[in-house]
């Protein structure tokens, strides 16, 4: 579980150090090499909820090894790719391949709670928590030493074993079927027993009823076409393309009649509607994870281009920020409380993005690594906070697609970066833009800070009693 969802933060991050190398290899500028960010994204985006709808129906053996094993082929892919269109169609593999292991682990988490009578698995979310984050953030440091070794192509050719490693795992361990009463009991059932394998029926009718009427194919289709259309506006926008956001208007209006008429919807958004807990979550998750990668990416490139660091130093000054965020993850995690998590996050993201606005080519080192440690307190806060609020708010029966649509805001936020980065750095990576940037990023932070203050809610997740600070 923890190997093969760590797969996509790793090559999300990974590629920060290797865009400024892959630029020069192919000629390519900034907005152009972008597209390796956002094209991993856009798969990611469309293929999470996806994936965990299948996951939701069929279980997560055969998702996981079939997605796992994608990974592998697009890093070869990549790894001999010739152009950069051939490499932007490798990342676009790796997001669809990497978008099955994360609702897996989401889904085998819940299933082993309910089956066991543990309604809070603090320590599984935790560990999945800390490891996805530290991938994360250890990327970078990641991706240039192997640049450093090898040349930028190491940076894809590292999925090949890391696919063979967990369709090895996945193969040995993971359950065929998912049992989903509570076994090794002969003593009558609970009131809280009883609960459960009602719930545990309910899911089971609604895997069946996924299974008769299947995917959302037009529903997909039209979120596809919105996503896409958007960000080909946003990474270069200019009058000439006037017709993108209107074509991603009529998507949206399309996709939002589809999925309220829809008897199986890819998004329900009637459901969502009646959840308002779940949607602040997803909006934490959108605007804490813009900021977050527009940091990762913004900055990483600033330090090779507005620096002159090489991609290994840049992979190293950005060490303190990993090993904070691990810090951070592994001390909190036990704690199920998350209000007091989000708004620290916050706190710390927008003393982050101050901090970029005082950085200069000149700056001391320290102040550089300064920057980073405070942005890893931020990250390791608020994807521990986000993950363990939608296990509670979730629907058990839906764990797996919720937690999907989780990575897939997660994502639009990436993209949003993405096109930040672009924007800001139309012809490099120079001070000014970073600044810019850091603008931009301090607008997202404060926003996650005023839509968490006043969420009550998110105080009685961590049970009876707490503050849930």
């Amino acid at each position: 579980m923890v190997l093969g969802s760590v797969l996509n933060p790793v090559n999300s991050s990974m590629i920060a150090v290797a865009l400024v190398p892959v630029g020069a290899a192919f000629g390519a500028s900034p907005a152009e090499t972008a597209w390796l960010v956002t094209g991993l994204y856009l798969a990611t985006a469309v293929g999470q909820p996806v994936i965990g709808r299948l996951v939701d129906t069929h279980g997560p053996r055969r998702l996981y090894l079939a997605g796992t094993a994608l990974v592998g082929a697009a890093g070869l892919l990549g790894a001999l790719a010739p152009s950069l269109g051939l490499l932007i169609v490798a990342r676009v593999l790796l997001g669809l391949g990497t978008s099955a292991a994360y609702p897996a682990a989401m889904h085998l988490t819940r299933s082993e709670a309910e089956r066991t009578g543990r309604s809070s698995p603090t320590g599984v979310l935790t560990v999945l928590a800390v490891a996805n984050q530290t991938i994360a953030v250890v990327g970078p440091t990641l991706g240039g030493l192997l640049i450093g070794a090898g040349g930028w192509r190491t940076v894809f050719a590292v999925n090949v074993p890391l696919s063979l490693a967990c369709l090895a795992l996945g193969a040995a361990r993971l359950p065929a079927t998912v049992p989903t009463e509570r076994t090794g009991t002969t003593a009558p059932p609970t009131v809280v027993q009883r609960d459960r394998a009602d719930r545990a029926d309910q899911a089971d009718r609604a895997h069946r009823a996924h299974r008769a009427d299947g995917l959302d194919h037009v529903g997909i289709a039209l979120f596809a076409v919105l996503l896409l259309s958007l960000m080909l506006f946003l990474m270069k926008p200019a009058p000439a393309l006037w017709y993108l956001p209107v074509l991603a208007l009529l998507a949206a209006v399309g996709f939002a009649v589809r999925e309220t008429r829809a008897r199986t919807p890819f998004i329900d958004l009637r459901a969502l509607a009646r959840n308002r807990p779940l949607v602040a979550t997803y909006l934490r998750q959108l605007l804490g994870y813009t900021a977050i990668y527009a940091f990762l990416y913004g900055y990483t490139q600033w330090l090779e281009e507005g620096r002159g660091l090489s991609a290994a130093t840049a992979g190293l000054v950005l060490l303190p920020l990993s090993l904070t965020a691990l810090a951070v993850s592994g001390l909190t995690g036990r704690s199920p409380a998350v209000r007091g998590k989000l708004l620290t996050g916050a706190g710390c993201q927008i003393a982050a993005c101050a901090g970029l606005l005082l950085v200069r080519a000149d700056s001391p080192a320290v102040l550089l690594i300064v920057v980073g440690v405070v942005a890893g307190i931020s990250q390791g806060l608020i994807g521990l906070g986000t993950q363990t609020a939608l296990y509670h708010q979730a629907d058990p029966a839906a764990i797996a697609s919720a937690a999907g649509l989780l990575r897939t805001f997660m994502y639009l936020g990436a993209m949003a970066a993405s096109a930040a980065s672009a924007a800001f750095f139309p012809h490099g990576a120079t001070t000014g833009g970073l600044h810019h940037l850091a603008l931009f990023m301090l607008g997202g932070a404060a926003l996650l800070l005023l839509l968490t203050l006043p969420d009550r809610s998110l105080g009685r997740i961590a049970g009876p009693g707490s503050s849930g600070c």
